[in-house]
């Protein structure tokens, strides 16, 4: 299945395939299953880079929306992708990795893991797959150029030896991760060929903070909490979902979906943002909780209690906002301090720095204009025989698995259609 390098001469395929992620492999498993001779060329020295680290390794393999709700996540692309899901849909996707083994559980959200939690799972599935039609696997071969010629698409590569093919299937990805491989070269390919390709840009990244502070709660996780964005004073943007502190700021699935909302604010001005610890109890229940337990453990030191009500990292973190000793006695905490208290459970002020770049990006926006390209198929309607899938589409889309569902799915189509 696999060859190391390039060979030398010129071979010819029925379908070659460029990029060995989730969309590129998906596309020529499935060419190879209705029959053509594929190859599949991969730049990096094995395949699936991104792939297995995606979800943080775990894998978010799609959502478990109804087709509806799952295309409007796709931000007003959903016109284009209608036909592409109705071929090959989120019930599809779960059959076919099903069929093939791999369990899936759904958390969170509608959110799709395998059971075993490992990318890995995903990346044994799609490989047998290839294995099994028969795909021949190119690694350590980097593309330069891709011309369609008479008929024919060439395909030179960085050893100066040429691959020729009926149809060629773009998989290049974006440019999101550029460790992984996805550096951008595929949208120099298709401009040289004609297609208008919508500005490239990083879109699902972390968020960097000035706040000094977040590097003491590294590695901590708050569920259902609450940001709301602000500029000038002005509510921009609210989101309920789970937060991870970083090194440097913020990240996890909610902070993912705003970051790209923060980022266009962001070059207008100074961005703040809000977190609400307990979106589901308003002030005055937090007040009689906090009071209760002041109350109760009267004779304690509120750093040892204040952990009942907030989570436990966060204890000095308030503590130090608000201005209070943790070696206060429960019985002479101050009634303003007690507001500061709750005021900051449900608004702990967070300055945004900027966001991080594209090499922390899980996905990149931007690529080939929609309307060039024929969803039926994923063929171009300007070069016959070329298809293009996955990132390399000009499609936006959340965290949560949409990303891969739209690998499974473009792929897919355009593996039936070469």
């Amino acid at each position: 299945m696999y060859m190391q390098g390039s060979r030398t001469g010129r071979v010819s395929w029925d379908a070659v395939v460029i990029g060995g992620g989730p969309a590129g492999m998906m596309a020529a498993g499935r060419a190879a299953e209705c029959g053509h001779s594929v190859l599949l060329l991969e730049k990096n020295a094995t395949l699936g880079k991104k792939l297995l680290i995606t979800g943080g390794g775990r894998c978010n393999v799609t959502n478990n929306k109804e087709l509806r709700i799952m295309l409007a996540k796709y931000k007003g692309k959903d016109k284009f992708l209608f036909s592409a899901f109705s071929q090959f849909s989120i019930e599809d996707a779960l059959s076919f990795f099903h069929r093939r083994g791999m369990a899936t559980k759904e958390e969170a959200e509608g959110r799709i893991f395998p059971v075993s939690n490992s990318a890995q799972s995903v990346w044994n599935v799609l490989v047998q797959y290839m294995k099994e039609g028969g795909v021949r696997v190119q690694t350590a071969a980097a593309v330069m150029a891709v011309e369609a010629r008479d008929g024919q698409f060439i395909i030179k590569l960085k050893d100066k030896s040429e691959i020729s093919a009926k149809a060629c299937i773009i998989a290049a990805g974006g440019i999101s991760r550029p460790e992984t491989g996805s550096t951008g070269e595929g949208f120099l390919w298709l401009k040289k060929m004609g297609h208008r390709i919508v500005e490239n840009d990083f879109a699902l990244v972390p968020v960097a903070l000035k706040d000094s502070w977040v590097k003491k709660l590294a590695g901590v996780s708050l569920r259902d909490c609450k940001l709301t964005t602000f500029q000038n004073g002005q509510k921009q943007e609210a989101s309920k979902g789970t937060l991870l502190f970083t090194h440097v700021g913020i990240s996890g699935p909610m902070v993912l979906n705003m970051s790209r909302g923060i980022g266009e604010l962001l070059k207008y001005g100074e961005v703040s943002i809000m977190l609400d610890l307990f979106p589901k109890v308003d002030g005055g229940e937090l007040k009689q909780q906090l009071q209760t337990l002041l109350v109760t453990e009267s004779n304690k030191k509120i750093k040892n209690v204040l952990g009942k009500v907030i989570p436990n990292a966060l204890v000095p973190v308030l503590l130090s906002l608000a201005g209070i000793d943790g070696e206060t006695p429960n019985h002479s905490v101050r009634s303003e301090s007690r507001k500061a208290l709750i005021r900051l459970m449900k608004a702990v002020p967070l300055s945004v720095k900027g966001l991080l770049g594209k090499d922390k990006a899980v996905v990149s926006s931007g690529g080939v204009s929609l309307e060039e390209v024929n969803f039926k198929t994923m063929e171009s309607r300007t070069v016959p025989g070329l298809y293009v899938v996955g990132d390399m589409l000009d499609i936006d889309r959340p965290s949560g698995g949409y990303s891969l569902q739209l690998c499974w799915t473009t792929g897919f189509v355009a593996g039936s259609s070469c």
